[in-house]
């Protein structure tokens, strides 16, 4: 109630009104502002605001030097060759070369490709077909002063050492200036050359193709002209060691005579050998296999007979044994009919009866004949079986004695045949690898051969315009950004509390074109609410209200602490109090001049020893405000304020006037601010806003704070809300008074 009793009282009783104490103590504890955070967006388009100059020379900077450069670059021209390099080259001949096939699993075979195309020895190849190191034009082309002295100062000749460099010279340019570009998921490669002549870019791309191509050609001929000659080789050291080991089989044969027989085997397997005596085993063995068998059955044919009698087969099988049988039963017969008729004497009967008796006599001799023959067949087969073992078992033992003796020989045979083998395989190989070289087959082929270039690839004023300006905005972005992070001034309210840990007291803005007096005439300026703000938040720095002595300090000169000591003191009189406003800084006055008056008898005269006190005040055009100026400027004003005639001053002003208001001197490089500091209440801290340096405010603190000085807050002067590091809304009342004149009128 107090409060409002006294903010009732003054001009401005209707509009502090409409705060109640609370209201106070919130804005006390938010450091006297209304702070509202905005997004991070925001504070991004503050900070580029802030520093848009920076941002729009970098961009600017970055826009000129790309056009300049551009238009003094040297038009570029680029030729582009396509090629397409196959996996697999086209099979004319069924056989194998010397190369390895490649196949989808060997992943290096492009890479390969690739890193032979940007050979050094591609790049010489091509430089000697054109004959660029005889082209002095060439070299200017691309800045290079070429090695050892040109052909017209060495008479029109080009030393081989020179020649050798050159080409280096000229190789090494080719390969800086040539490009290599795979088309992503094919076979196809696309060969760049770039050039200030367009007809040199497209030469050398073309040129480029076809030296690869040769290249590919003469590895591949080179690879089959050494296997042929390491075939050669091999092939002659084989027929070497094959007549050799021939040599040794056949003395070995001879020597052991050993003597085989080719032998043809299985189809596909091919011959083999066999000797003579393993021949004639197998031979004489069948002949014994034949005998038993034929011993065997002479034997069984003999025993049936012998059991049967006349009655056997071989008997029966007998065809005189058959006809002889015939004719007796014939006989018999006729016997028979004639003894039915006549008697044994008769004589036809006679004659038949012994006829039968020869009969039988024969067929009996037929008998034993037949026998005989079985006998005599048996005992020759028998013979014939017995020799035939004989020559068998010995055949036997011949064969294992010779073949205790092939043992060596079948060494010396296998080692034939391995020789043979490879001498063979080699020789084959020889014949395929001879007819695969001889066939010219290249799996590189041209698609597309580079044209001469219609217009320049190099420079593009468009793409280099639009990179320059990306290029401006990051580099402006980050200077923007840099100076933001290294900028120690303070540029928000907010950083009055967290970085020098003082209550603010207020926020007074900038006024452009207008003197501060001017602007503290008009009762609705911005500059009036704003130090209305600060009178409010001191009623609450003590006990009593406003302070009754308080000197305004900064911590240099031009911070705004004389406007704002002349400020706090005019609106404190027109709350009808009466104020003295005392110009304390004896060495830079300036109070006299904000109302106009002459610096005469002041201050240091009183603190020099006159103690005319009634002569100091002067009266002002402000009601209830008195002016005491500085005075004659001291020889040391800090030996003027080292007594306590200040003291004596200020408490016989306070007999008179209700608040002592002291603009001091600033704080840094002098000692007065922290003796005329304790003489008083306290102190009020006037703080430029986006000029000094937080830092240097707090060095400033620290000398007011080791003088035990109380500091009752600080006033941010010289505002800009637009420059604020996070655009907190510090703005709220600033415009009241002029939206109040807007609804008025």
């Amino acid at each position: 109630m107090e409060l409002k009793e006294r903010v009732a009282t003054g001009d401005y009783a209707g509009r502090l009104g409409e705060f109640s104490t609370s209201d106070f103590g919130d804005e006390i504890n938010r450091g006297g502002e209304n702070v509202t955070h905005t997004p991070l967006l925001t504070q991004y388009l503050r900070i580029a605001a802030r520093w848009k100059w920076i941002i729009i020379g970098s961009i600017a900077a970055a826009l000129v030097g790309s056009l300049i450069i551009t238009l003094l670059m040297t038009p570029l021209y680029t030729a582009v060759s396509t090629i397409e390099i196959a996996r697999e080259q086209d099979k004319i001949v069924k056989v194998e070369g010397v190369e390895q096939e490649s196949n989808s699993a060997n992943l290096e075979f492009y890479q390969t490709q690739y890193g032979l195309l940007q050979a050094s020895s591609l790049a010489q190849r091509v430089a000697k077909d054109l004959r660029l190191i005889d082209s002095q034009k060439f070299f200017e082309y691309f800045g290079v002063t070429p090695a050892g002295k040109s052909p017209a100062t060495s008479g029109g000749v080009l030393a081989s050492d020179g020649r050798d460099k050159r080409i280096l010279q000229a190789g090494e340019i080719l390969l800086d200036n040539i490009s290599i570009s795979p088309i992503r998921g094919s076979s196809l490669v696309e060969i760049r050359f770039t050039s200030p002549d367009r007809n040199l870019s497209a030469q050398v791309a073309n040129m480029w193709t076809k030296h690869f191509i040769q290249t590919n050609l003469e590895r591949r001929f080179e690879a089959t002209s050494y296997a042929r000659k390491f075939l050669e080789e091999r092939l002659a050291s084989l027929q070497g060691r094959l007549e050799e080991s021939e040599r040794l089989l056949v003395g070995y044969a001879a020597n052991q005579r050993i003597i085989t027989i080719p032998v043809a085997g299985p189809p596909g397997t091919g011959s083999s050998e066999r000797t003579i005596l393993a021949d004639d085993l197998s031979a004489i063995n069948a002949e014994l296999s034949i005998a038993t068998a034929d011993r065997i059955k002479a034997q069984s044919r003999l025993d049936r007979t012998a059991k049967t009698g006349g009655n056997n087969a071989e008997a029966l099988n007998n065809s005189a044994i058959s006809g002889l049988r015939q004719k007796r039963a014939e006989v018999a017969a006729e016997y028979a009919k004639l003894m039915s008729q006549f008697e044994a004497e008769y004589p036809p009967a006679k004659a038949v009866e012994s006829q039968l008796r020869e009969l039988d006599r024969s067929i009996a001799r037929e008998e034993r004949r037949v026998i005989d023959s079985l006998q005599s067949t048996y005992t020759g087969s028998e013979a014939r079986e017995r020799a035939l073992l004989s020559r068998v078992d010995s055949l036997k033992d011949g064969l294992i004695d010779q073949r205790r003796r092939t043992i060596q020989y079948n060494i010396y045979q296998r080692e034939v045949d391995t020789n043979r083998q490879l001498y063979e395989g080699l020789l084959q190989r020889y014949k395929e690898i001879g007819v695969a070289g001889g066939v010219g087959t290249n799996n590189v082929s041209v698609v597309d051969a580079a044209a001469l270039p219609e217009k320049p690839s190099s420079p593009r004023l468009a793409f280099n315009m639009l990179l320059a300006l990306l290029a401006g905005s990051i580099v402006g972005t980050a200077l923007a950004l840099g100076l933001e992070q290294i900028d120690e001034a303070i540029s928000d309210p907010a950083q009055v509390a967290s970085s020098l840990n003082l209550p603010l007291l207020g926020t007074v803005p900038k006024t452009d074109g207008q003197a501060p007096r001017e602007a503290l005439a008009d009762r609705k300026s911005p500059l009036v609410e704003a130090y209305i703000s600060v009178q409010t938040n001191l009623e609450f720095s003590t006990n009593h209200g406003v302070p009754r002595s308080f000197m305004v300090t900064s911590t240099r000169p031009a911070e705004g602490k004389s406007t704002t000591s002349y400020a706090l003191a005019h609106s404190l009189a027109r709350s009808k109090k009466k104020v003295v406003l005392i110009d304390g800084d004896m060495r830079s006055p300036s109070v006299h001049g904000l109302f106009g008056l002459k610096n005469g008898h002041g201050l240091s005269n009183y603190l020099a020893g006159n103690d005319d006190v009634a002569t100091l005040p002067v009266k002002s055009d402000v009601s209830g405000l008195d002016i005491i100026v500085a005075g004659q400027i001291p020889p040391n004003a800090a030996e003027l304020l080292t007594g306590d005639r200040l003291t004596k001053l200020i408490e016989h002003l306070l007999r008179v006037y209700d608040h002592v208001v002291i603009d001091s001197p600033p704080v840094m490089g002098l000692a007065d601010a922290p003796l005329i500091a304790s003489k008083v209440e306290g102190a009020i801290y006037a703080i430029e806003s986006h000029g000094i340096r937080s830092s240097l405010v707090k060095t400033a603190l620290g000398r007011l704070r080791s003088a035990n000085v109380r500091v009752f807050g600080a006033v941010l002067t010289k505002f800009e809300s637009k420059r604020a590091h996070y655009g907190y809304g510090y703005e709220y009342g600033y415009d009241y008074g002029q939206k109040g004149a807007a609804g008025n009128t």
